[in-house]
């Protein structure tokens, strides 16, 4: 594919929000004749600067002129677990709340219905933690927060806390059930 056009279907794509894209999302918007092709492709484009691999089958729009910084991070946690339930809880949630002491500035922790993983990028650490819950316990418990994943309620992103194991001592706990 010639830069040009990327360059004019990613335009497009991005003036309605979209940046952020799965190997199999560029395989559909490049239409290229064989799986080496776009590969070429794509690595043409990453090392000109005009996409970003920032995980494995992932790819950022680096010309976007809708990029949100805030939003990116999201954006890429939706794309490695596309197909799953997945909102922000533990502690991302828990200090979006001011119920801890401590800010995950470049972190990210996010439960999912998939599988559990971490992966570092250049515009943060996206942590995912496999939750058994159900579908319908996670969409009760869930809230939108301005932001492309839902945020947990702070009672669920405490209740995750636990029940995941981690470490409750910075949870302030006054603040926790103020409301």
């Amino acid at each position: 594919m010639k830069q040009e056009l990327a360059i004019q279907r990613l335009n497009e794509l991005d003036k309605k929000g979209r940046y952020v894209f799965l190997h199999r999302d560029l395989e559909k918007i490049f239409h290229e004749d064989s799986p080496r092709s776009l590969s070429d492709s794509l690595a043409r484009l990453v090392k000109h600067g005009i996409l970003e691999r920032v995980a494995r089958g992932v790819y950022l729009y680096a010309l976007a002129a809708n990029k949100n910084a805030s939003a990116t991070l999201d954006l890429i946690a939706i794309a490695l677990r596309r197909g799953e339930y997945n909102y922000i809880s533990l502690e991302s949630a828990l200090s979006f709340y001011g119920v801890i002491s401590q800010i995950p500035i470049d972190r990210l922790t996010v439960m999912t219905t998939g599988v559990k993983g971490e992966y570092k990028t250049s515009y943060g650490v996206i942590e995912f933690t496999h939750t058994k819950r159900g579908i319908g316990d996670i969409l009760d418990s869930i809230v939108r927060a301005g932001r492309p994943l839902r945020i947990a309620s702070k009672h669920a992103a405490l209740r995750d806390l636990k029940r995941v194991g981690r470490n409750t001592h910075l949870v302030d706990m006054e603040a926790m059930y103020a409301d």
